[in-house]
């Protein structure tokens, strides 16, 4: 028990003792349980000041540009680990050693074939069916094929079903793309790499193959590495309330890559490239960013600052890095949308208003450029983000079911009518 607290005092009301908990890192928290007692709640929209759980997972200081994944920065893990081991690492709080990484690596390869039948799903989807409407029904649909790993307190049942998600999650995207643009699935290829194995999928073709170039194959990784997790944002926090209910992980997972969907989370990558498509050639970047000053215009610079990082994303810096490989190896020196972009990038480092502002490229930013590059379309970005979000979904949700845990209950302030009785046949007359 904590040794700390807050006293609350309340206008007519004996004060309340309000323990005080300290993290490894980060700021304290009160704990604000007693309040119900009293007849009171806690008024934070947006939850913006509430701690929802305790987590051992990752640890983000936006003031200071720091994110940890079990202690390990960013920076390090995507410098010298890779995505399937940062999973591991997610799920474990430990790297794995180098004969457990082999035999993980074996597992997830082994689980990448989804069952035949899912093809049945996809067709009634049509073909102009976003990519994610698609991925959110089929990873739900998931539930329908593995009856035998739904029981949430086993743990063997936790772990096959955990495997599985990261497994199939690049396959069923790859179909999902695939199935957009009328082309046949490409099964997994069992001897290459995950994020090789993804590019496979989505460009090889049965009547011919697709080399996945190592550089490429590197960025991909990259990705889903720097989005594996943010700690207790919008979609991990939806798969956290869903899973409070019991709900197996499959649904659990489809409701995080349904709150992922939205344009203020996953979507922001996607919403770069449809700004630099309206802002449509470099002659017309000075108009814009005029207008994105303007505070009376409602034209924003999507991909420039982060509500969490206030001074600098640290995975951006990473990603800017990847972007530049990419482009020099495709030699994408001629495309304009590319070239807006780099002249936007250019800008935001320069221009003293962004600097004030702390409006420097983030992420997203860096990442739909190299989608772009790529040859990835728009629609794809976000379910690429799922992809590489998914174990960090899948982290939290067995953080939370492997220890006692309560069914999400926010309360309300109501600012709604007082009871009032329903209007007699005479009244209404």
């Amino acid at each position: 028990m904590s040794d700390k607290k807050a006293t609350l005092g309340l206008e007519g009301k004996e004060a309340i003792d309000l323990p005080i908990y300290s993290g490894t890192l980060g700021p304290d928290v009160v704990d604000v349980g007693a309040l119900t007692a009293q007849g009171l709640f806690t008024y934070d929209p947006g939850f913006v000041s509430t701690a929802s759980c305790e987590s051992k997972i990752t640890f983000i200081d936006g003031g200071k540009g720091i994110l940890l994944h079990a202690g390990y920065p960013i920076d390090q893990l995507a410098e010298k680990s890779d995505f399937l081991e940062v999973c591991w690492l997610l799920w474990n709080g430990e790297l794995p050693a180098e004969e457990e990484k082999e035999a993980f690596v074996q597992r997830v390869t082994k689980h990448t074939m989804v069952h035949d039948q899912m093809n049945n799903f996809f067709q009634g989807f049509r073909r102009d069916a976003h990519p994610m409407a698609i991925m959110c029904g089929v990873v739900g649909a998931l539930s329908a094929f593995y009856h035998d790993s739904l029981d949430i307190t086993n743990e063997k049942a936790r772990d096959i079903s955990a495997v599985r998600l990261i497994a199939k999650m690049p396959t069923l995207a790859a179909m999902a793309y695939k199935y957009s643009i009328g082309e046949p699935f490409v099964y997994p290829r069992n001897e290459l790499g995950y994020a090789e194995n993804f590019l496979h999928m989505m460009f090889s073709t049965p009547c011919e193959d697709y080399k996945v170039s190592p550089t490429l194959a590197k960025a991909m990784d990259t990705i889903f590495l720097l989005h594996a997790d943010h700690e207790q944002n919008a979609s991990t926090s939806t798969v956290r309330l869903a899973g409070s209910t019991g709900s197996n992980p499959f649904g659990c997972i489809s409701a995080g890559i349904t709150a992922l969907w939205g344009p203020s989370h996953g979507g922001a990558n996607e919403a770069v490239l449809d700004m630099l498509a309206e802002i449509g050639d470099v002659s017309r970047i000075d108009e814009f960013v005029a207008k994105a000053k303007d505070k009376n215009d409602p034209f924003r610079l999507m991909g420039f600052g982060h509500r969490v990082y206030k001074n600098f994303d640290p995975r951006a810096k990473v990603m800017k890095e990847k972007a530049d490989e990419v482009l020099g190896e495709l030699g994408l020196t001629n495309d304009p949308l590319l070239a807006i972009a780099k002249r936007l990038e250019q800008i935001a480092l320069e221009d003293e208003y962004f600097i004030e502002k702390k409006l420097y490229p983030n992420v997203d930013f860096y990442s739909g450029i190299i989608l772009k590059a790529m040859g990835i379309p728009t629609s794809m970005f976000t379910v690429i983000f799922a992809v590489g979000r998914t174990p960090g979904w899948i982290a939290h949700w067995n953080e939370m079911i492997s220890n006692p845990y309560k069914i999400g209950r926010p309360r309300q302030l109501y600012t709604g009518p007082t009871q009032r009785d329903f209007p007699s046949s005479e009244d209404q007359g």
